[in-house]
């Protein structure tokens, strides 16, 4: 596989991680750095773009939804806000994380910074184990 093709499907990869679809991105960050680490800055920012892109639109799957009567959960989102993303790189509480902040409205661009740094803190931490 070509540099070119190892960061698209890495990105891609990254993407449909942060949806409610199953999937790992992780082992895919793993093989793009070992066949080329010189990449190691782009590889970062393509996973971590595309896995924010990917919690976004969770986000948007959640402000689409009707507003009805509020959970406990989700207040507890409420009161912590869009720091709360920090955390969007969870499996499963990070779906639901993105979801919630969504449906609460909250603001879009915060959302996505918040989810932005959790989500390249993480891809971080397991690039610099390599």
């Amino acid at each position: 596989m070509t540099e070119t093709a190892s960061l698209a499907s890495l990105f891609f990869s990254s993407f449909l991680a942060a949806t409610l679809l199953p999937g790992g991105s992780e082992a895919v960050l793993f093989v793009v750095l070992k066949a080329y680490p010189e990449t190691f800055w782009l590889t970062l920012a393509l996973a971590t773009l595309g896995n924010t892109l990917g919690g976004m639109v969770s986000f948007g799957m959640g402000w689409l939804l009707p507003q009805t009567q509020q959970l406990k959960q989700v207040e507890k989102v409420r009161r912590y806000g869009t720091p709360v993303l920090l955390l969007a790189w969870l499996p499963f509480i990070g779906d639901a994380l993105c979801l919630a902040t969504g449906w609460l409205r909250l603001n879009p661009w915060h959302a996505a910074l918040f989810m932005a740094m959790g989500k390249l803190a993480r891809y971080a931490v397991i690039a610099l184990a390599l």
